[in-house]
């Protein structure tokens, strides 16, 4: 009652929120990729906020259950619609232009994607389709982190080294993804599903529905996205990450189902 009366701005930190972006270059559209990329990482913070909540949940009910994965696929369903801020809102000379200033970085490096990834699945699932049936059955989880799949999209294809952008991106989170996949062992979505609702049809539907729209729907609108930006006769131009995209992001390539 004798507080001090909570203001809008205030409470969502606004004026914070919007001295966060800090282009490189000066071209305009720089800042539409700026904040479109950090809305895109507030949504994955939103999805993982739901998978801790399913996890951590006391009393897990089927109800329960499916109204978190309505919100995680309601972000997801979001993100896929969004991308279209990436595809039709940036001019593709100003594009070309300044991604050379953003150099290694890429959108490869998003810990809280593949932070998800963990959070849903067995990690066997995220194995490389070259090493999945040897390592699926393996309790060696810092072999399976060694060998997931999204490591080789920043391998350089001619020498099998690793890019910059891998090097620092590993550097920073693979420790963090180790602990994850630790804690997340026994607690992701698929693990809770076969405990506690394995004959469920309602959620097993939704399962089906946030498989598709994380690993199908949301790598074609990279797909087509880098297609657009990057797609060059006879050569195509290479991503800020190093990234071999053209046989990265397919989902065709990387085969990865969080539910079977």
């Amino acid at each position: 009652m004798y507080s001090d009366y909570l203001t809008y701005w205030d409470y969502i930190h606004l004026d914070t929120l919007l001295s966060l972006q800090n282009p490189k270059t000066q071209f305009p559209d720089e800042k539409v990729f700026i904040i479109y990329h950090q809305i895109t990482e507030l949504y994955f913070n939103l999805i993982l906020w739901e998978i801790e909540q399913i996890a951590d949940h006391k009393n897990l009910t089927e109800k329960f259950f499916i109204e978190r994965l309505d919100r995680i696929i309601r972000y997801f369903h979001l993100l896929e619609n969004s991308f279209t801020v990436m595809v039709d809102g940036l001019e593709k000379e100003q594009f070309l232009k300044f991604r050379m200033s953003l150099l290694p970085s890429s959108g490869f490096q998003s810990a809280q994607y593949r932070l998800i990834e963990i959070c849903s699945t067995d990690l066997s699932n995220l194995i490389h389709i070259d090493f999945r049936e040897g390592l699926q059955e393996s309790d060696d989880i810092e072999k399976q982190v060694e060998c997931l799949y999204w490591r080789s999209g920043a391998t350089e294809l001619a020498s099998g080294k690793k890019t910059l952008t891998l090097q620092q991106f590993e550097q920073k989170y693979i420790k963090l993804f180790t602990e994850t996949s630790l804690k997340y062992r026994e607690r992701n979505l698929q693990k809770i599903y076969q405990q506690h609702f394995p004959q469920s049809k309602p959620v097993i539907e939704k399962l089906r529905e946030f498989d598709q729209l994380s690993n199908v729907l949301w790598r074609l609108v990279h797909m087509r996205t880098a297609a657009r930006y990057l797609h060059r006769d006879p050569e195509d131009i290479k991503a800020t990450g190093g990234t071999n995209w053209q046989k990265y992001l397919p989902p065709r390539f990387q085969r990865i189902m969080f539910f079977s």
